[in-house]
């Protein structure tokens, strides 16, 4: 397999995919385009002629299969591996996790424009808007309930590891760079997924790029 993504400092759909084809454990390719650079134009152009991507990322090629959704990713690597291996195994649970899994992948836009994925930066007094903090509390009450209800057998949200983690590890990251205040048990939770070893893994490869990307160093006011 071969798992095209973005810059790593930068793209928080491309951590999804990678997170999920790391969790599948099948062996795969990671290739790396620059996005929004003076080579994105090219490659996109590339990648518009082998994928029916629109040249966007990530791209999960598998063969003559070629999937270019982070949910899709998702699914995918469930049907090769077994759905268990990224869902809880409880009717509850899963249902649960499937559910904010897609409200993730969907929702939340106010938060994502304004306090685009920068791994690097730390940004001290960042303002937000009514509506990011909105999808702030959401966030914070799914991860509550979710806990509460079915974390007991480990530190992360439906206790192990799971799809619900890799979809909002970038809002984990989003949190730590712009000093989004959360209660203790979010803060447990985020540890756990910050320093979980695939993670830090991505962030110690984003910190070693050399691509800066002007207007996501600059957060929205």
């Amino acid at each position: 397999m071969k798992l095209i993504i973005g810059n790593k400092n930068y793209s928080s759909w491309s951590l999804r995919a990678w997170l999920a084809a790391k969790q599948s454990g099948l062996h795969f390719e990671e290739i790396i385009v620059p996005i929004h650079t003076d080579e994105w134009p090219e490659q996109k152009k590339q990648m518009g002629e082998i994928a029916p991507s629109q040249g966007k990322v990530p791209v999960l090629w598998d063969g003559d299969a070629v999937v270019w959704d982070s949910l899709a990713i998702v699914d995918y690597l469930a049907d090769k591996v077994g759905r268990d291996r990224f869902w809880p195994k409880a009717d509850d649970a899963r249902a649960m996790a499937r559910s904010m899994v897609a409200e993730m992948h969907s929702g939340y836009q106010a938060l994502r424009s304004e306090c685009t994925m920068n791994i690097r930066r730390r940004v001290d007094g960042h303002k937000i808007s009514d509506a990011a903090r909105a999808d702030i509390v959401r966030i914070l009450t799914l991860w509550a309930e979710s806990r509460a209800r079915f974390g007991k057998g480990g530190p992360f949200l439906f206790g192990s590891y799971s799809a619900a983690d890799i979809f909002y590890a970038p809002v984990v990251s989003r949190f730590l760079t712009y000093g989004i205040g959360v209660p203790g048990f979010a803060a447990t939770y985020m540890e756990a997924v910050w320093e979980h070893e695939w993670l830090q893994a991505w962030v110690a490869a984003a910190e070693a790029e050399e691509w800066v990307i002007e207007q996501y160093e600059v957060p929205v006011k």
